[in-house]
C-alpha cells in the first residue's frame, strides 16, 4: 500500500464511522422535549464534529476520479448495481421489519432514495458521469485558498446572510443554487489539495486548528438556533454550509500530512468494508429504536450502544457480502 492510498483509506475509514455517528445521535437532536439540555449538547457535539463525513467522501471520489484517471463504465455500472443493491435489502427490510410502505417507495425510486440514507449513490452519479469532463489541475495554495474564500464562503448561498448600509452585503449572489455544485466543488477540492504539498509542521497545525474552530461554530450556531426557534434546526449542519466546508478541508489535510505512512489498525478494516457498512448501518439503527432496543435513560451509555451494535452488525454483513461478491460489485 502506497502513501497516498493509505491515507485515503484512513480517511475513507473516519468518515465512515462519522456517518454512523451521525445517525446515532440524530434521534436525541430532533426530540428536543423527551432528552435533558446536557444529552441534547452532548449530541450537538458528537454530531457536529462528524458532519464533514459527505463532503470527505465526495473529496475522496475527487481525488480518484478528477484528475488523469476519471471514472470508466465499470465504475457507473458498480454504483448502479449499488444502488439496485441497497435499495433492494432496503425494500426487504421494510416490507418484513417495519410497517412502511415498502410498493410506495419503489414507485418513487426515480425520485428519492428508498431509505434515507441512499441519497448519496444518487449524488455520487453527478461526479461519476461528470469525472471525464472534469481534469482539476494542481494550482498554487494561494489560488486555491482564493478559490475557497469565494466559492465556499463569500459566495456560499447557505451562509447567513450579512447586513450593512441598508442593504445585503453577503453572501454574494453569483447564481450559484443547488447542494450539487458543492458536491462536484468537493470533487475538485479533494483533487487539488491531494496533489498539494501540505506536508509542512505549521499546516498541519493549522488544519487542526481550523476543524476544531469550525465544529466549535457549528455547535454554538446549533445552540444559538434551539434556544431562539425552540427546536433543532439543521442550517449550520448543512453539507454544503461555510463551516462544514471548511472543517471537512481542516480535516483532509490534517489526514493527509499525519496518517500517510501506512495503514491505521481498525481504520483499514473499516475503509476496506465501508460500502458496505453505508450501505447497512441504516437499517439496524432504525431497527433498534423503532424496536425500542437502546437505553434512552442512560443518554451515554445508549449513543454507545446503538454506535457499538450498528458498527458490528454492519461490518458483519459487509463482511459476508463481500466474501460472496467476488467481483467487488456491491462491496
Amino acid at each position: 500500500m502506497n502513501q497516498k492510498v493509505a491515507w485515503i483509506d484512513n480517511l475513507r475509514g473516519i468518515a465512515c464511522l462519522m456517518v454512523i455517528v451521525i445517525h446515532t445521535t440524530t434521534w436525541y437532536l430532533t426530540n428536543v422535549d423527551k432528552v435533558s439540555l446536557m444529552t441534547w449538547d452532548v449530541a450537538n457535539v458528537l454530531n457536529s464534529a462528524s458532519r464533514v463525513c459527505v463532503p470527505l467522501f465526495f473529496m475522496i471520489s475527487g481525488y480518484l476520479f478528477f484528475g488523469e484517471r476519471s471514472a470508466q463504465p465499470r465504475h457507473i455500472v458498480r454504483l448502479f448495481l449499488c444502488l439496485v443493491f441497497y435499495s433492494a435489502i432496503a425494500l426487504l427490510y421494510m416490507s418484513t421489519l417495519t410497517r412502511i410502505n415498502a410498493w410506495q417507495a419503489w414507485l418513487h425510486i426515480l425520485q428519492k432514495p428508498v431509505f434515507y440514507h441512499l441519497w448519496f449513490f444518487y449524488a455520487l452519479f453527478v461526479l461519476y458521469l461528470l469525472s471525464p469532463l472534469i481534469n482539476a489541475r494542481q494550482i498554487s495554495a494561494p489560488a486555491l485558498l482564493l478559490l475557497i474564500a469565494v466559492l465556499g464562503v463569500i459566495a456560499n448561498p447557505n451562509m447567513l446572510s450579512v447586513y450593512g448600509w441598508h442593504t445585503r452585503l453577503l453572501p454574494v449572489d453569483l447564481y450559484i443554487q443547488g447542494d450539487v455544485f458543492y458536491y462536484i466543488l468537493y470533487g475538485v477540492l479533494g483533487y487539488s489539495l491531494g496533489q498539494l504539498q501540505t506536508e509542512r509542521g505549521w499546516v498541519t497545525l493549522l488544519a487542526l486548528a481550523g476543524f476544531i474552530a469550525c465544529v466549535v461554530g457549528i455547535i454554538k450556531g446549533t445552540q444559538h438556533a434551539l434556544h431562539t426557534h425552540g427546536n433543532f434546526a439543521d442550517t449550520w449542519y448543512r453539507y454544503a454550509s461555510p463551516l462544514v466546508l471548511l472543517a471537512a478541508i481542516s480535516l483532509f489535510i490534517l489526514v493527509k500530512n499525519t496518517l500517510g505512512s501506512g495503514p491505521v489498525p481498525g481504520l483499514a478494516t473499516i475503509a476496506r468494508y465501508s460500502l458496505g457498512i453505508y450501505g447497512f448501518h441504516a437499517f439496524f439503527i432504525h431497527f433498534l429504536r423503532t424496536r425500542g432496543i437502546e437505553i434512552t435513560r442512560y443518554p451515554l451509555l445508549d449513543m454507545l450502544w446503538i454506535f457499538s451494535a450498528t458498527l458490528a452488525g454492519s461490518l458483519a454483513l459487509a463482511t459476508v457480502t463481500q466474501w460472496a461478491d467476488r467481483k467487488r460489485w456491491v462491496s
